[in-house]
């Protein structure tokens, strides 16, 4: 029985190897059939709650409470993170949006973008690349319980205008979809690793497929709105989260972060929380303020991906 458990258990770390090398091509294919057929994957919807519930407990079980410990060590990159997570990304909003002559209702998308707090989205381009998971989830959650008093007074000090962002209603979703389902993995790895261990090395490729699914269902959702290819705001987009996580690289290795970590602030600093940004933008603004959100929640996850496998291959 053993040695039959065994067989299966290698069998499916090959299939597991296979996901991981051909992880930008799996992405592609998905968002290319999302593009052309978005009816077989826009009922994914309302499973991304689950999907990335499933990815944060594999994290939790690769993780241990040591690493969370570590942490405490290097504060400063906590306050590092923070830091340009909310002064980067809302100056580069006002700069790329001048720079591209954008409308009004385009800066304040992309302002809102700019000032919203990082995703659930560089947590797993973290595990993805062998990062600082610890660092990252830690990051993310400080700039969520941060959001609802910074976000407000950004886009007020920026645009002389005010939005109001529900505490207990971003508490509630972090817990559920975070702290939740990340607590139990690491639990579960603390008091059953004898029997978990073998099954740790499946978890990034499950987190894989499961990111790959997301991507598609984002892009199915904004079908119409790739289709119309609006060139000036892509650009801008694109500009925005690769100069957030260049910048966000760049002074983490000037502080003498490790690269390792230099890497997760990259994640943290250009990937942002854009699912709150088009909320907010929809519901203070415009349709048209949404559309920077919208679309960089989809620039977002494939610069991520692209970059999360090419890291996740080096040592």
């Amino acid at each position: 029985m053993r040695k039959f458990s065994n067989i299966m258990v290698q069998k499916a770390s090959q299939k597991q190897n296979l996901i991981e090398r051909y992880f930008i091509v799996l992405v592609l294919i998905i968002a290319g059939v999302a593009l052309w057929q978005p009816s077989g994957f826009i009922w994914i919807k309302p499973h991304i709650p689950k999907l990335l519930g499933v990815i944060m407990f594999g994290m939790g079980v690769s993780l241990t409470f040591d690493d969370f410990k570590k942490i405490w060590k290097e504060k400063h990159l906590l306050f590092l993170g923070v830091a340009m997570q909310f002064f980067v990304m809302p100056l580069l909003a006002i700069f790329l949006s001048f720079a591209f002559h954008l409308s009004e209702e385009i800066l304040i998308g992309m302002v809102l973008v700019g000032a919203c707090p990082g995703g659930t989205a560089s947590n797993v381009m973290a595990y993805l690349s062998k990062a600082n998971l610890a660092l990252s989830v830690t990051l993310t959650l400080s700039s969520t319980l941060l959001a609802p008093f910074v976000t407000p007074a950004i886009v007020y000090f920026l645009l002389s205008r005010q939005i109001d962002i529900s505490f207990w209603g971003m508490m509630k979703s972090v817990f559920w979809i975070v702290i939740f389902p990340l607590f139990d993995g690491l639990v579960l790895r603390h008091l059953l690793y004898r029997y978990v261990k073998k099954y740790i090395s499946f978890f990034p490729s499950v987190s894989m497929v499961s990111i790959a699914l997301i991507i598609g269902c984002v892009i199915a959702l904004n079908q119409q709105l790739l289709l119309t290819f609006p060139f000036l705001i892509l650009m801008a987009v694109v500009l925005h989260n690769t100069l957030g996580m260049a910048i966000g690289y760049g002074f983490a290795r000037l502080f003498k972060a490790s690269k390792r970590n230099a890497r997760t602030l990259a994640f943290e600093v250009g990937m942002q929380n854009s699912g709150l940004a088009v909320t907010l933008a929809t519901q203070f603004f415009t349709a048209a303020s949404a559309l920077p959100g919208a679309i960089f929640s989809i620039v977002h996850n494939m610069s991520g991906v692209t970059l999360a496998s090419w890291w996740g291959k080096k040592k």
